[in-house]
């Protein structure tokens, strides 16, 4: 009995080294004194040298358990080969000096992209560039701190921020962006920083900024499988969204904010100290009372997936009943004395963003907006104000007015939300055609002088960055790209209980190929490409899907597909 209970902590000391390999990389002298230390107290050192023979074949079983336990890992991507992506990283990191170092250098930058990003490749090389720079980038934000890794928004410290430098303001897009890492350590930590690294309680700016963080966490789940670690987060995103009706609910059940604590300042529908009801937050509130319905389902707590149910559906009638411009025919400001605040922004998007409006008309008619010059085309993107209203670009410059300018901040949110509607409603407004064109002019905003660049807001005409040659702009963490990319472009839609779809947003005339793969999806690795006429990848002609490798899905054309994971 003895002996059994000490082969068990010998398996797990095994597994957890085996981690260790995958992760931090303990060195091979830690490991050989743990394993000698660990095998005395074990058997004893009279029984060490008894053991060894023993013990080979043990080393030899846990390989194979442990090759069994990572075959996702091990699998890798199916068609596409990392190294020839590694220029990529090559010039980003020797195009510019390497201003702050945090815990991933440049250096160590493509050994940690071989290790964590999906693979992409498409015939148009500047949608290629972006992806990888943008994964270059976001890992100058990651930073380790005392109680473990945390996320930047700034490189440069500033005094607003939390402990850490951390600002909440675009935590959802953090979550959402780096769900796709492969090495789940890192984003476990930095959510657990937010809102335990404080003496184990939140950090004291957390609520600075609205959120949609419990939104994000569960669609980070959908893409991980981990379910402990969402379930063992509930308790944190109750106390917040408590937080959130206990400082922000009207009594008509509304919740209101300033617009500098939704991160967009100088708008024109509001101002630093004016209580508007405005769709971000009511929108984000939506989510996250969703995101904890299904959470608490996971639970089994029926009661408490009840609860929030209904919160979410009272939110619901609530904006569409009171955000609802009939005459605008958009989702608008509510001005804290009551009355529209009469201007269109982006922000009326947000809704879709959770799938919010019911699938019907009027709602739809919103995004006839952003293929109208008058609204929010404009020639290097969605400006985040009607580019009609006659206070468009009136409030100066550079202070991060929200008054038109283009904000990729908000580029991910409606870009989000047009690619839900794309999939998940029934509308003639836009389609795939105007999709990729907007997708596109995000690609060619985000140059700088001839060279990838993400900032903080740009000119809708000129594609100049306002703060380009401040420092503190330089590789500003606000936005997604990538996962508008894996989930919108190419149409990879994670689904509940092994279920997903893919729907390609490219129309079929515009790409003859494209291929995204080393996907980390629930343990497994998937692939996705589309070969017009067979040639490029030399497995037959349309959009297939693999699974380690292993056909699941297929079709003729760039259609939509619903799959079982195997």
């Amino acid at each position: 009995m003895q002996y059994s209970k000490n082969l068990h902590a010998l398996v797990s000391y095994f597994l957890a080294t085996r981690h260790c390999e995958r992760s931090e990389a303990i060195s091979h002298k830690e490991k050989g004194i743990a394993s000698s230390s660990l095998l005395a107290m074990t058997f004893g050192n009279t029984g060490l040298s008894l053991m060894k023979i023993k013990l080979l074949s043990l080393v030899a079983l846990m390989c194979c358990l442990g090759s069994c336990a990572t075959t996702a890992e091990a699998q890798g991507p199916a068609l596409l080969k990392k190294e020839d992506f590694k220029h990529y990283a090559d010039y980003f990191n020797r195009m510019e000096d390497e201003n702050i170092t945090q815990a991933i250098s440049n250096e160590d930058s493509w050994a940690w992209m071989e290790e964590n990003i999906p693979l992409f490749e498409a015939p148009q090389k500047n949608f290629e560039e972006i992806f990888y720079y943008r994964w270059w980038s976001l890992r100058k934000h990651i930073k380790k701190t005392p109680v473990g890794y945390a996320m930047t928004e700034f490189l440069v410290e500033r005094s607003y921020s939390d402990k850490y430098n951390l600002i909440s303001c675009a935590l959802g897009h953090h979550i959402y962006e780096s769900r796709w890492l492969h090495d789940p350590k890192y984003l476990d930590q930095i959510v657990h920083t937010w809102y335990r690294g404080n003496d184990g309680q939140p950090m004291e700016k957390l609520h600075s900024f609205s959120s949609w963080t419990a939104d994000a966490l569960y669609h980070r789940y959908l893409v991980t499988g981990d379910e402990q670690y969402l379930l063992d987060m509930l308790p944190d995103l109750l106390k917040e969204y408590q937080w959130w009706e206990d400082n922000r609910q009207r009594e008509d059940g509304l919740f209101w904010q300033i617009d500098v604590k939704d991160g967009m300042e100088e708008s024109l529908s509001g101002g630093r100290h004016v209580k508007n009801v405005r769709p971000t937050i009511n929108s984000y509130m939506y989510g996250n009372a969703k995101a904890i319905a299904k959470i608490a389902a996971l639970k089994g707590d029926e009661a408490l997936a009840k609860n929030y149910e209904d919160k979410a559906s009272t939110i619901k009638t609530l904006v569409q009943e009171n955000l609802w411009n009939s005459e605008d025919l958009f989702f608008e400001t509510v001005k804290e004395e009551g009355g529209f605040a009469q201007v269109r922004e982006a922000i009326g998007f947000i809704p879709w963003y959770f799938n919010l409006p019911e699938d019907k008309n009027p709602y739809h008619a919103a995004w006839d907006q952003v293929t109208d010059e008058g609204g929010f085309l404009a020639p290097f993107g969605l400006t985040t104000a009607e580019c009609r209203h006659p206070d468009f670009r009136t409030h100066g410059c550079c202070n991060c007015e929200w008054d038109g300018a283009i904000w990729p901040f908000a580029t991910s949110q409606t870009m989000t939300a047009m690619a839900n509607l794309l999939n998940n409603y029934h509308q003639e407004m836009v389609d795939k055609s105007d999709y990729f064109s907007l997708m596109e002019k995000y690609v060619e905003s985000q140059y700088y002088r001839g060279r990838p660049y993400i900032g903080e807001y740009l000119d809708e005409k000129t594609g100049f960055w306002l703060k380009g040659d401040q420092e503190r702009s330089r590789y500003y963490n606000h936005s997604t790209f990538n996962d508008m990319i894996i989930t919108g472009l190419v149409g990879f839609r994670p689904g509940a209980n092994g279920q997903f779809e893919v729907n390609p947003l490219v129309p079929e005339e515009t790409w003859d190929w494209f291929c995204l793969d080393n996907i980390a999806y629930q343990g497994n690795i998937v692939t996705i490409f589309w070969d017009k006429t067979g040639e490029k990848y030399q497995k037959g002609k349309g959009l297939h899907v693999l699974v380690n490798g292993q056909e699941v899905g297929r079709s003729e054309g760039l259609e939509p597909l619903a799959l079982q994971m195997p």
